[in-house]
């Protein structure tokens, strides 16, 4: 029954978006997506979405300062930084590299660099989360991961990397959105939107179940929540935070 209607309501969603599966289709819509569409759409889900996690976030990263290396230092990693709004929750005088498979968000990261001066930004690397080679293992003490595992290739591959790249100690940190409860009507709703969803929010998966990779993955102290974040129209409502110590 609700299999059924499932792939019938898809199949309208697919009609309405057909422009952009034609696009698709042509080889048009992908470089599109990342250098015009994603970093501009981006923007705007930011902006709402920041205002509804704030507190969430605030929350989040306070603890940051503990894991502070032998030097006095915090070395931090983000992947997927996008457009930098999470500069903002970040300690003083830490040290930020910056890492996105997209290199398009260049202004509106700017702007956020601009306005977090008390930020040291280290450099900036192309680079997907399942690859993170051009960061020494052991060199970081915190990773930051927000909004990103949603549409990573590998999360598991993903979080490897982020237990190679932190020291002993280090701390892992995520925001993200996942599957809602499958009795649900969120779920129902997250399963209609699943392709469509996926094609125009470059490659963004609405019914990951991220708590149960973060669970596999060898943390040796992991604080996970489940929380709701409101988001009108929006299929992303469930949402997980926390972190996981190496």
């Amino acid at each position: 029954e609700a299999g059924a209607s499932v792939l019938v309501l898809r199949a309208c969603l697919a009609l309405l978006a057909s422009p952009i599966y034609l696009l698709s289709f042509l080889g048009i819509w992908e470089p599109f997506c990342r250098k015009v569409f994603f970093p501009f759409i981006l923007d705007q889900i930011c902006i709402a979405h920041d205002k509804k996690s704030k507190k969430h976030k605030q929350e989040l990263f306070r603890n940051l300062p503990d894991f502070r290396g032998p030097s006095g230092e915090l070395k931090l990693l983000e992947i997927g930084t996008g457009n930098g709004s999470n500069f903002q929750f970040y300690p003083p005088g830490c040290k930020v590299t910056c890492t996105d498979i997209n290199p398009n968000f260049q202004q509106s990261l700017s702007r956020n660099m601009e306005k977090n001066r008390h930020l040291h930004f280290e450099r900036f690397l192309v680079a997907a989360g399942e690859d993170l080679r051009q960061v020494p293992s052991g060199s970081v003490d915190a990773v930051v991961c927000t909004l990103v595992l949603c549409s990573v290739h590998s999360v598991s591959s993903t979080l490897r990397e982020v237990l190679r790249v932190l020291r002993p100690g280090g701390a892992f940190y995520f925001l993200e959105h996942v599957a809602a409860e499958h009795s649900s009507w969120k779920y129902f709703w997250q399963q209609v939107c699943y392709p469509t969803w996926k094609l125009v929010f470059a490659g963004c998966c609405l019914t990951r179940e991220l708590w149960k990779n973060l669970e596999e993955a060898k943390f040796s102290e992991l604080k996970i929540q489940h929380i709701s974040v409101a988001m009108p129209w929006m299929p992303i409502e469930p949402h997980i935070v926390g972190y996981g110590v190496k």
